[in-house]
């Protein structure tokens, strides 16, 4: 009993940590958010040169022209705002020889799931702002997948090395996400850090409350049984 006291409580306070690694990793990524936003964006040959550095690429300005594949839209399904499904819309914009994935925005979905959106893809060649994010991938209870693809196609994930086997071309391992200034594009609704420092300390709180509440039980179960004997 003891030993299964001891697990659970190292266990809370484990978790109470982790909250609070992640709090921290969310203010360091706030101040270089802050301070990137400073400099002027970068070439896409720039990013490419700082790619495998210490601090990543992530977040990074980015300017670039390059002519849009209209042929392809990928759908990103599941993506909420304000209360309401949708989809963020994804196109391939070729520059300098290399193929980059831009994030355009979000539009809304359809209540039945068989109607995908009307899109009009983006056509011909422009100059676009943006930053750099790098893909993170999340768990998936199936893998997905993309033969037999028709456009525009709703995925389930952004898997860089799958659409560029479906696409024959190679995608370069970042996404590009639109300036909320550009006028091409959709619903720029994106917030680069989801879940903010402060609210990873509130659960922090929680788990240390957690564990201080179940050592707390123990003591006392364990003070009541000695009475008892």
């Amino acid at each position: 009993m003891v030993i299964f006291t001891m697990l659970v409580f190292s266990l809370l306070i484990k978790l109470g940590f982790w909250q609070i690694e992640r709090a921290f990793e969310k203010e360091q990524r706030q101040e270089r958010i802050q301070a990137l936003s400073q400099r002027d964006a970068l070439t896409l040959a720039q990013v490419q040169a700082l790619d495998g550095l210490k601090d990543g690429i992530n977040d990074l300005p980015i300017k670039l022209t390059g002519t849009f594949d209209a042929d392809r839209v990928f759908l990103l399904d599941n993506q909420p705002d304000k209360g309401r499904l949708g989809y963020r819309v994804y196109q391939i914009i070729e520059s300098n020889g290399e193929a980059i994935l831009i994030n355009l925005g979000w539009v809304q979905g359809s209540i039945d799931r068989s109607v995908l959106p009307k899109i009009i893809p983006v056509t011909g060649q422009h100059t676009i702002t943006g930053h750099v994010r790098e893909v993170e991938v999340g768990i998936q209870l199936q893998a997905q997948n993309l033969t037999d693809a028709t456009w525009p196609l709703r995925v389930q994930q952004i898997e860089l090395d799958k659409f560029s086997t479906l696409i024959d071309k190679k995608l370069l391992p970042f996404v590009v996400y639109l300036d909320t200034k550009e006028i091409i594009g959709y619903k720029k609704n994106w917030q680069p850090i989801v879940m903010p420092p402060e609210k990873h300390r509130g659960y922090a709180f929680q788990w240390f409350s957690l564990a201080f509440a179940w050592i707390s039980l123990m003591i006392w179960a364990a003070i009541k049984m000695n009475k008892h004997e």
